[in-house]
């Protein structure tokens, strides 16, 4: 596992490990890793930062989460191609090329202008150009390219879910995007893992769209578990899509997991066709029970998420809610 301290790589780690599988992490040092694993260390982006991997030993597969410049997976992928059965990339539906179609499959057109051997660019030709630089060191049947939607879920490094769950703690009126019955498309990250592991043990190959099935839920859905599992007296107050945009609120930072019902967005990200995983095992746990094991962890480790560096914070600033409510 490259990485395999936090978040996707953590929750990959923590299950193959439940599986009696013998884990090995490569990475920096910067967290611990999970109990019961080998550590190896490295900076893939230094001068001979992949020493640590330079020798004779095999692995079965090679999980990889990477999503900066593209030479850091092609690197790595053409080290271990003669000594890994198997290189399972965590890609993103964002290299689909802009706007994808609603219902959009593996098939749709991706993004132009990715390439393997690219510096850091943008998210989506980032992404693609990793997939590609495992294709080129591993060919098709070899590959496992997991383009994964919305990632919900404990140890979650984006902020979504945990501002959510913080600010409907704090109790109060709660500026609710509606409409409440917005469907909703997500996967609980302990499920993208659980997914990705009997892939690899049925030697699946080629790109999966992996997200849980559309209207898995709903944004009230989601919002009214947060109230229920933090046990605060937070009131709901429903606005409609319109009444947000003209205030000037941002759908998806400044209200994560929120996009506009019809919009390109909306489509985007909560409408895509996962019959492919579901038909090879993709099973998806309730919506509360994503919100309360997130709700269990934030509390574990002091009410304060982590946050990647090279992400965006999210959430609607106190001072814009209550004036958007106070003036309703």
């Amino acid at each position: 596992m490259l990485g395999g301290t936090q978040f996707v790589g953590r929750a990959v780690v923590e299950a193959a490990v439940a599986r009696g599988r013998d884990v090995t992490v490569f990475n920096r040092g910067g967290h611990e890793p999970p109990a019961g694993v080998r550590q190896l260390r490295g900076d893939r982006t230094a001068a001979e930062g992949l020493a640590e991997l330079a020798g004779t030993e095999e692995w079965d597969v090679v999980v990889d989460t990477w999503s900066a410049a593209p030479r850091a997976v092609r690197d790595t992928a053409r080290l271990l191609s003669g000594r890994a059965r198997q290189y399972v990339y965590v890609s993103s539906c964002s290299v689909y090329a802009w706007p994808p179609a609603p219902d959009h499959d593996e098939t749709a057109p991706l993004v132009e202008g990715a390439a393997p051997d690219a510096g850091e660019t943008e998210y989506a030709r980032d992404k693609l150009g990793a997939e590609l630089a495992v294709l080129d060191a591993f060919g098709a049947e070899r590959s496992l390219l997991v383009r994964a939607g919305l990632i919900l879920g404990p140890y979650e490094n984006i902020g979504r879910l945990p501002w959510w769950l913080t600010r409907i703690s704090r109790g109060g009126p709660v500026l609710a995007p509606g409409p409440r019955d917005l469907p909703l498309q997500y996967v609980d990250v302990r499920d993208l893992a659980e997914w990705l592991l009997g892939a690899v043990e049925r030697e699946s190959h080629g790109p999966f769209n992996l997200v849980g099935p559309q209207g898995h839920t709903t944004t009230g859905d989601l919002l009214e578990a947060c109230v229920r599992v933090t046990g605060s007296s937070a009131e709901l107050r429903w606005l409609d899509p319109r009444t947000v945009l003209d205030a000037g609120i941002e759908p998806w930072t400044q209200l994560p997991v929120w996009m506009p019902p019809g919009s390109e967005g909306h489509d985007a990200l909560h409408r895509a066709d996962v019959s492919r995983a579901l038909a090879t095992g993709l099973r998806c746990r309730p919506v509360e029970k994503t919100v309360a094991d997130t709700w269990a962890w934030l509390k574990s480790i002091g009410g304060t998420a982590p946050q990647r560096p090279d992400r965006p914070g999210v959430g609607l600033d106190p001072d814009v809610e209550a004036r958007v409510l106070k003036r309703l």
